[in-house]
């Protein structure tokens, strides 16, 4: 009878304890799930020219409010776009620009570029921004890939939301062809990550810009052309980002492996005082498959509701 009595608690425990675990797994399974399937956001900081030239407040108010809302708003990334100055050869323009920056600096990653504004750009000569924004600035960052050649003006950034990696590459103005087969042989070591490309021109408000290289007389390549050599022969890019040209544009085209690429153009120069601070957030939403575009002014503290400022993506997350 005590035999029998201790095979039934005994059994009784082990059952209780094969219960408890299986409960513990299905909580830690449904954290994972729920984990994976959180929203987070990119924002995109188009054209900052005219605050590091005049209103330097508009610009420090941007980089505040992304820092602010970095954990309200799950900010993995800020993306800039390029022309961060107006003229490439004043320092205090790049002063007011670095003032801005460092506030993000060691609390939300994000990537820089040159745009035509930031050079003496018939001689490709970027010195003041790799004076500010070097590969040296950046080296010690975990979130930081790497540079093409010596400075900064090509580089490549990473991001993640647990399983979704992503990888931002930010290229040159009208890049030149070793510069493209840079940024091939960087998608192709890295398959598995999903490529935003970030270059100041690229986009125009009705389709590829087709003349970056042949309107500045340097050797390089345009918008169209970037399509041609890079992005459609690349199936893990799925979003080119760009500015230079004043308003906005949005078209979605299709890659040679059959994948689907947004390309958008995003520039808020053309508004008052400079712009006005309108910057734009990306809302990825794994779990609805979408992501959720925002124009949004922390200096007004106001969205824009127009139907091409404010609008959704469809684009594939989870299965």
């Amino acid at each position: 009878m005590t035999f029998q009595l201790f095979n039934t608690i005994h059994s009784l425990a082990r059952r209780d304890l094969i219960c408890k675990v299986c409960v513990a797994f299905a909580i830690l399974a449904l954290g994972s799930f729920a984990a994976q399937a959180e929203p987070f956001s990119v924002v995109l900081l188009p054209d900052t020219q005219f605050y590091s030239e005049k209103y330097p407040e508009t610009y420090i108010n941007q980089t505040l409010w992304i820092r602010k809302q970095r954990t309200d708003n799950n900010i993995k990334f800020a993306i800039h776009l390029g022309d961060i100055v107006q003229t490439s050869t004043k320092e205090n323009e790049w002063g007011n620009a670095n003032r801005a920056m460092q506030i993000l600096d060691g609390v939300v990653p994000y990537s820089m570029v040159p745009g035509n504004h930031d050079m003496v750009v018939k001689q490709r000569d970027s010195s003041l921004y790799n004076k500010y924004f070097s590969p040296a600035r950046f080296k010690d960052r975990k979130w930081y890939g790497g540079h093409l050649g010596e400075n900064n003006d090509n580089n490549y950034c990473f991001f993640e939301q647990n399983d979704l990696k992503f990888m931002v590459i930010s290229l040159e103005f009208a890049p030149r062809d070793a510069t493209l087969k840079w940024a091939a042989e960087i998608c192709q070591k890295y398959p598995q990550h999903r490529v935003i490309i970030a270059t100041h021109c690229y986009m125009r408000t009705d389709g590829r810009d087709t003349g970056c290289a042949t309107s500045y007389k340097v050797p390089g390549n345009s918008g169209e052309e970037i399509w041609q050599k890079l992005v459609r022969k690349q199936p893990n890019i799925f979003f080119v980002i760009s500015g230079h040209v004043l308003g906005v544009g949005l078209q979605t085209s299709t890659n040679d492996a059959g994948g689907k690429v947004t390309e958008m153009l995003t520039d808020y120069q053309g508004r008052p005082n400079g712009g006005d601070g309108w910057l734009r957030t990306l809302r990825f939403v794994p779990k609805e498959n979408k992501i959720y575009v925002k124009t949004y002014s922390p200096l007004l503290d106001k969205t824009d509701e127009a139907a091409k400022e404010t609008f959704t993506i469809d684009y594939q997350m989870t299965q």
